[in-house]
């Protein structure tokens, strides 16, 4: 990242622990300086944590933890980034809502789908399910509360990805970084105001609450 930072002078790095609410507020203070008085038309929160364990084995740290990262993180970027995101569907005309005009795209998976139980035999990740699971609601109460402003909210399921997180437990992902970043920045393109609130996945398909 910082490599194609010093490539590309319209890349800015901002430094964020999500986990620490102070670290978020100077964050988006960052950002809004940067903007120079723009608004702040899409924020990905896509920062996330998985703990292996099993449904005996699951910690109240571990929980608090993923929970933490997972789920309470997404809620306050939302609060502290509002602000520039508001400005921004205010400065763009008509009343659609799109990810170039203002959007909040949360990064969810399908293991936290409560119809699905994806994987449950591979790795109960019980603090990571629910972690998602709640963070879907989260979604839901994002995109009914910021609809009056023109933002548009929506969870996104990336696939089973060839990341750390993904090939961890000694299983390799069957989906590259290239594949999933490439679907998802098609589905975002794509994205109005009838997808807010919605949870699809990386090739815009409807993914099961």
């Amino acid at each position: 990242l910082q490599k194609l930072a010093s490539k590309h002078p319209n890349l800015v790095i901002v430094p964020l622990e999500v986990t620490d609410p102070a670290s978020i507020k100077a964050a988006a203070a960052s950002v809004g300086e940067r903007l120079k008085g723009s608004g702040l038309n899409l924020l990905i929160n896509n920062a996330g944590i998985a703990q292996i364990s099993s449904l005996d084995t699951e910690t109240l740290d571990d929980m608090l933890q993923v929970y933490t990262t997972n789920t309470i993180a997404p809620l306050l970027l939302g609060q502290a980034f509002l602000p520039l995101l508001k400005k921004a569907a205010q400065g763009s005309p008509g009343s659609g809502m799109s990810c170039s005009k203002a959007a909040i795209v949360n990064m969810s998976s399908i293991v936290g789908s409560i119809k699905e139980m994806y994987l449950w035999e591979a790795a109960h990740c019980v603090a990571y399910r629910c972690s998602k699971a709640a963070q879907n609601m989260l979604t839901r109460c994002q995109s009914m509360g910021y609809r009056e402003h023109g933002i548009l909210c929506v969870g996104l399921h990336p696939g089973w990805v060839q990341t750390d997180m993904g090939n961890a437990a000694g299983y390799t992902a069957p989906l590259t970084v290239d594949a999933s970043v490439g679907g998802m920045l098609k589905v975002l393109s794509n994205l109005s105001e009838k997808d807010s609130g919605a949870f699809l996945d990386w090739e815009g398909n409807t993914v099961a609450w």
